[in-house]
């Protein structure tokens, strides 16, 4: 396996696996991920995935005690990791769940919808077929919590930011932006250009995990009317506050 170690201030290392965004190097990050989920090591903080680096937090502190000072905590972690990656083979699996996300496109939940099928010469239930006929793969979680940047859209549907953004997003809307979709957890302001909303909460402050979804994750997308939406944000909403 090939990749690269960066130290990141003083408590962090980031492992390079790979300069272009690609499934070979998501599929290498996760492997890792998953490693590091079953065989936590005592002296790390956390991991955090990305699309072409893993970068891993630790506790300098823990080092010293192990070592007894005679290393430094960053080439400590350097000499573990390169014995932990080269017991990682290309062959091994990890697990990816499929996770399907109701979306009601278009109206007041997708006022953008229109923009986006003229950009690309396509009626709105065009897109809204292509948007939902496509099998997205999470690279990573980042902007707010539980934004998940996904890959995997049609060329077809893509379009460009808004030239004047939002100052507000409302919660759970799924955007598109250049050739990529996502979906905002959080109220924020964004230039997305917005085409549906999910009544799923992506982001829960006190369940742990606090975020429905995560790097490594599948998605599929799927169409629901208004009056399901309605019915199923109440339920959200009800399980969110119980």
């Amino acid at each position: 396996m090939n990749y690269k170690l960066f130290p990141l201030g003083d408590q962090g290392v980031i492992i390079e696996l790979g300069n272009t965004i690609s499934t070979i190097t998501h599929q290498k990050i996760q492997m890792i991920s998953s490693y590091l989920q079953d065989f936590p090591v005592e002296w790390m903080i956390e991991y955090i995935p990305a699309f072409t680096t893993l970068t891993i937090f630790y506790h300098p502190m823990k080092i010293e005690r192990l070592t007894q000072g005679r290393k430094l905590p960053y080439h400590y972690v350097c000499e573990q990791l390169i014995t932990l990656l080269s017991s990682i083979g290309l062959d091994q699996t990890f697990e990816s769940r499929m996770i399907e996300i109701p979306v009601c496109y278009g109206g007041e939940y997708g006022p953008d919808l229109e923009i986006v099928a003229e950009f690309n010469h396509k009626t709105p239930e065009e897109v809204i077929q292509i948007h939902t006929s496509g099998d997205y793969v999470v690279y990573m979680i980042g902007f707010a919590p539980g934004f998940p940047y996904l890959g995997g859209m049609s060329d077809r549907i893509a379009a460009p930011r808004r030239k004047t953004p939002r100052l507000q997003i409302p919660a759970r809307s799924v955007g598109i932006a250049g050739n990529q979709t996502g979906i905002y957890p959080l109220e924020t302001p964004g230039g997305w250009q917005i085409i549906g909303r999910t009544p799923f909460f992506l982001f829960h402050l006190n369940q742990d995990p606090p975020t429905l979804l995560k790097a490594g994750d599948r998605i599929k997308f799927t169409s629901i009317s208004c009056a399901e939406f309605k019915e199923r944000e109440a339920k959200e909403k009800h399980d969110y506050n119980h």
